[in-house]
């Protein structure tokens, strides 16, 4: 079998500028093809396991990254879209990675951190796989410390290892490792939000099956137990930890540590508590050295024992000062449907059974990973969006302040950050009010399931899986499943495949009970209310809330259709138009008993079931 091209990496290329794309070959997909509601508009990179192209979304009209499964050792393009297995003898090795980038791409589906790559959707069709992420803008933390022209401080890495330690701590509770953690695999986005990439585990089968790679890793990053894992040095989270260490290290020195596997025989390393000391404080270089141990049992075992060492307090909330902000130089980084009717409506038809109740200055950089068949990095929405509770807190505390210059203050303190100490003898400092929500976006039912997943809670996963991603119409049927991290109560919307029915699906009149427990999977429809795909040929847009409270849509007057509920298209635009909530207006209110305080907050997922002739 010939050698598999190694440099499926990290690709980066100027946005500003006018740049050729990179080399290409017969097996990348035209520009034009469509897949689902995803239409290729450009190749970012192609390497050994993958191809990336950027692509835009018709159903939610933005763009997005897609990346396609394409061991190019193993496969070929077949057709416009299809792909073949080059040899009978290659076919299992082939299903292995294909089977690994789908399981790997539901696990983070699942993930909804902002130093993670968010996976929109993913699906198998075509003979191969396909996943769809949001499209980033940032430079690589190796870049970024370049341009600093020296040493960050303390804080600035502390702010830094924060959201990283986290996105660690949620993929090791789930017992995935990254593995790769260096500083050209942390991208730092234009907000400053530091992100996780390449995180490829279907490269890791195929070698494995293969044996014809020599596993590639970087000199100074990588632990001694990925050299060789042995009995009394197996892999986990201190892999991690170990790599992380190496790039605090780098960033404070200038160099990375000593290879590790050099360090087995003689440890020349010099500890960064000798060589930064006075810059740092002696517990923090203390704890680098202590996670640079050789030897895996002689490190920190879990995040939780790092950010000890560290002087890290676990960062509960996302906020702006957990954030490095880079300003040095040239360069400017802060850190389907229901229709009674038939082919009119473009939605599913659906079947009642007889149960049913109702009858019928450096420039910034475009990063997509292409190196590992699952890229992990960052969520799809910011990392330094308020929730709800903050905002109202940002207000209260604005109007104490702009009261007290009028009047003695009232008795007790007004309400204060959870950073800032109180000051009672001192008159409140004011804090502007959250500027009104500015709708410069017309109106379409597909931005407001955008501004739903949007203004989402990023510690509430919520996920969904359809049982197909594409379905024949007049002959098959839409089911989907959804599950939830946190208990709460599910809402299902949807757009029909002509892009302008706008229902609420669930709950129904058919099936009311909408309470979802922590970890389960909601399977919808039931069998009292089957949707089957009717047409037009198009895509059906669903967007899921799992809601801490019960919530109310009746401000938009939706109107009975069928079992359903229909959202008049011109209400809900002028609706939008006037709109200035801080929530998105098509998510609903929150609805709870008198007198308690009502929780806004909510998970949400957005998915999709394209109907074919």
């Amino acid at each position: 079998m010939p050698p598999i091209d190694q440099s499926d990496r990290t690709v980066i290329a100027p946005t500003s500028v006018s740049a050729p794309p990179p080399p290409s070959s017969g097996d990348t997909l035209l520009l034009g093809t469509k897949l689902g509601e995803f239409e290729v508009t450009g190749l970012i990179g192609q390497g050994g396991f993958g191809i990336v192209y950027s692509a835009y979304d018709h159903s939610l009209q933005r763009k997005v990254a897609l990346k396609e499964y394409m061991p190019s050792a193993l496969a070929a393009r077949s057709g416009a879209v299809t792909v073949s297995v080059r040899s009978d003898r290659h076919a299992d090795t082939f299903a292995a990675g294909l089977k690994s980038f789908i399981n790997e791409a539901r696990l983070l589906a699942q993930f909804d951190h902002p130093s993670l790559v968010k996976v929109y959707r993913f699906w198998e069709a075509n003979g191969t796989a396909y996943m769809v992420m949001p499209f980033y803008e940032g430079v690589t933390l190796k870049d970024a410390l370049r341009d600093l022209g020296g040493p960050p401080d303390e804080a600035w890495l502390k702010g830094l290892l924060h959201p990283l330690l986290d996105a660690l701590a949620v993929l090791h509770h789930e017992q995935c490792f990254h593995r790769d953690i260096a500083p050209d695999n942390i991208l730092i986005l234009n907000d400053g939000r530091p992100l996780l990439l390449d995180f490829g585990a279907a490269r890791r089968v195929i070698e494995d099956m293969t044996q014809a790679l020599t596993v590639i890793l970087k000199p100074g990053y990588a632990p001694v137990e990925q050299y060789a894992e042995m009995p009394d040095m197996k892999q986990g989270a201190w892999t991690d930890i170990y790599a992380l260490a190496s790039v605090i290290y780098f960033a404070a020195t200038g160099n990375p540590p000593v290879a590790s596997v050099a360090r087995m025989m003689t440890d020349s390393l010099q500890p960064i508590s000798t060589v930064a000391a006075g810059r740092y404080s002696e517990r923090f270089l203390q704890g680098v050295d202590k996670a640079l141990a050789v030897r895996p049992n002689d490190r920190p075992q879990k995040v939780e024992e790092l950010r000890e060492l560290w002087g890290l307090a676990p960062q509960q909330k996302h906020s702006h000062s957990a954030t490095p902000t880079l300003a040095t130089g040239s360069s400017n980084l802060h850190a389907a449907t229901p229709s009674p009717s038939p082919s009119k409506s473009g939605s599913p038809h659906i079947q009642h059974s007889a149960a049913s109740p109702s009858s019928a200055n450096k420039q910034p950089f475009a990063l997509y990973a292409i190196g590992s068949l699952v890229l992990i990095a960052i969520t799809a929405a910011g990392w330094f969006i308020y929730n709800r509770e903050q905002k109202l807190e940002a207000e209260l505390h604005a109007l104490e302040s702009q009261t007290s210059r009028k009047q003695a203050p009232a008795e007790g303190s007004s309400p204060q950050s959870e950073t800032a100490p109180p000051a009672p003898t001192q008159e409140p400092t004011s804090t502007p009010p959250p500027a009104p929500r500015v709708n410069d976006k017309p109106f379409s039912p597909g931005h407001m399931l955008d501004e739903i997943f949007e203004g989402r809670n990023r510690e509430h996963a919520v996920t969904a899986s359809v049982e197909k991603a594409q379905v024949r119409i007049g002959r098959d049927s839409l089911r989907f499943n959804i599950s939830s991290s946190k208990a709460g109560y599910v809402y299902v919307l949807v757009i029909g495949t002509n892009r302008s029915d706008f229902y609420l699906l669930f709950p129904n009149a058919a099936q009311k009970e909408n309470r979802i427990a922590p970890g389960q999977s909601l399977k919808l429809p039931n069998s009292k209310w089957p949707m089957t795909a009717h047409g037009p040929a198009g895509t059906n847009q669903f967007v899921a809330i799992v809601s801490d409270e019960p919530r109310d849509f009746g401000e938009l007057q939706p109107e009975p259709e069928d079992i359903f509920k229909k959202f008049p298209l011109d209400l809900g635009a002028k609706l939008y138009r006037d709109y200035s909530g801080a929530s998105p207006l098509f998510a609903g209110k929150a609805v709870c008993a008198s007198g308690a305080q009502c929780s806004e907050s909510y998970g949400s997922t957005i998915f999709s079931i394209e109907e074919i002739d």
